[in-house]
């Protein structure tokens, strides 16, 4: 009976140790489970930025701009076009859809067109271009509700830049970064007035650096998808660290407002185009004189690269730093000044930064062989007359050729219209070689494989000796402009 007894006992104690372990092991798992909780829940505090010691030091430098304008422009409200129509899917800058009460003191009515920001004490103002662009008189809203009349130091349309000035001393300025640390995925701020609603605050991060928009081949752009909108024009993008790093100017967008793609001119170009504005009131940039096309896989193919990069020269502008330094079309541009060329886009840019009369080297592929050249940067015109008469059908016999096309001999009047020493130019397409490669009539062929074109005849002698079942570069100039197409011929 007592061994009955004993051996319950023992059984029961043993459960209860058990449970008391259980217990305490339920507990330390719990207190564990809460212990990596708090922690969690205060490294992602940690991690996530506090924007609001910024917002109180910086926002006093951030103003409203407003102008009078001399004429009415169709694109302020709405983003209409001339006939009221709707521009969609465009890159348009931040421009309002309301305006501001009428000013008390006269018959004018100033339009709240974008945002600023104070770079000096002593009142330098910078914004966009097309914030004061047709304006006959600019008004500053500051911080402190004061409104001073400004004057347009200078502006420069290609980096959508406007230098202001105010009568006033002491003023609050924001600290100037450096854009060219910026990287994709960093926290950016933007401080503006978005549909006339002073000094409100957006954030987001950098999507991208460098970006090349068609419309505007002089800056790299900075992609962030900060909440930009009408009115944010000309205002300011600053870092985690409170610094400028970035002018906001311009969204994709398709009905007017933010759609998550914001674009923003590094404050390295602004503040280069405010230099030369202090002190000359105008910009000069670099100029190489020449028209370039992005390389294809084809096109990379056909000359021989392994991979798709850099700036495919088709058109060397007479008498330009580039025909003089012996640039040549068909070259590719790979690297300028020691910056890699991958798009075509990159190169503008690099070159608009070279101080006119300097010396730049760069590394380009010429017939298949990589070379290095070293020529003077020109300084880039005011305007550019390119070349843009459509090609008439040439007079003359036809020829039927390999490219299944009809030819012709180019005419005096031709080659002096189109500024062209040589080529065939193409009167009609059939399908073949020549459709295929997508020539179409009125297309001038100047060059084959690097062979300059002299006639039907010459074209059709190089075709001849053309390589088979390789894609190779064929120049035509369509319309006046010059461009390589890449056509490869069968055995």
């Amino acid at each position: 009976m007592k061994k009955t007894i004993s051996k319950k006992y023992l059984i029961l104690k043993l459960f209860m140790q058990e449970k008391l372990v259980s217990r305490v092991l339920a507990k330390a798992v719990l207190l564990s489970l809460t212990t990596n909780l708090i922690l969690i829940s205060t490294m992602s505090s940690a991690d996530l930025p506090d924007f609001k010691s910024l917002v109180k030091e910086s926002s006093p430098a951030v103003v409203n701009i407003a102008t009078v304008q001399r004429k009415q422009n169709g694109n302020v409200f709405g983003f209409k076009g001339p006939k009221g129509e709707s521009i969609p899917e465009m890159f348009k800058p931040f421009l309002p859809f309301q305006e501001p009460p009428k000013r008390p003191e006269g018959n004018d009515r100033p339009k709240s067109l974008g945002s600023g920001f104070i770079i000096s004490e002593d009142g330098y103002v910078l914004t966009n271009y097309h914030v004061i662009k047709d304006a006959e008189k600019v008004f500053v809203r500051l911080n402190d509700r004061r409104e001073l009349e400004a004057r347009v130091i200078g502006s420069d349309k290609r980096s959508d830049i406007a230098l202001l000035k105010i009568d006033a001393t002491s003023l609050p300025v924001v600290k100037i970064g450096n854009s060219e640390k910026l990287e994709p995925g960093e926290w950016v701020l933007a401080i503006g007035s978005p549909f006339g609603f002073d000094h409100s605050v957006t954030a987001g991060i950098v999507s991208a650096t460098g970006r090349a928009l068609r419309s505007e081949t002089y800056v790299p752009f900075i992609q962030t998808d900060v909440a930009i909108n009408p009115g944010n024009s000309g205002g300011p993008l600053f870092n985690l660290d409170g610094e400028v790093v970035g002018i906001n100017s311009q969204i994709y967008t398709r009905s007017g407002g933010f759609m998550g793609l914001s674009f923003a001119i590094p404050i390295n170009v602004a503040m280069n185009v405010v230099d030369q504005l202090r002190e000359n009131g105008f910009v000069s940039r670099g100029w190489l004189g020449v028209i370039i096309q992005e390389v294809s896989k084809d096109l990379a193919e056909s000359f021989g690269l392994e991979k798709a990069e850099g700036a495919l020269v088709v058109k060397v502008l007479a008498d330009s730093p580039a025909a003089i330094g012996g640039l040549q079309e068909g070259d590719i541009i790979l690297k300028f000044a020691g910056h890699p060329i991958i798009l075509s886009a990159d190169l503008p840019h690099k070159v608009g930064v070279v101080p006119p009369g300097d010396r730049a080297k760069m590394q380009i592929v010429r017939s298949g062989e990589l070379m290095d050249i070293s020529l003077v940067i020109g300084t880039l015109p005011s305007e550019k007359n390119l070349a843009n008469n459509r090609v008439n059908k040439a007079s003359g016999g036809y020829v039927n050729n390999p490219l299944n096309l009809l030819l012709d001999e180019l005419s005096n009047e031709l080659k002096q219209r189109l500024n062209l020493a040589s080529g065939v130019v193409v009167v009609k397409v059939e399908e073949g070689v020549g459709a295929r490669a997508g020539l179409i009539p009125a297309d001038v062929i100047t060059m084959l494989n690097g062979i300059k074109i002299q006639s039907v005849s010459h074209l059709l002698d190089v075709i001849k000796e053309a390589p088979k079942n390789k894609a190779l570069p064929m120049r035509i100039v369509r319309r006046g402009s010059p461009l390589y197409i890449p056509i490869k011929f069968g055995k």
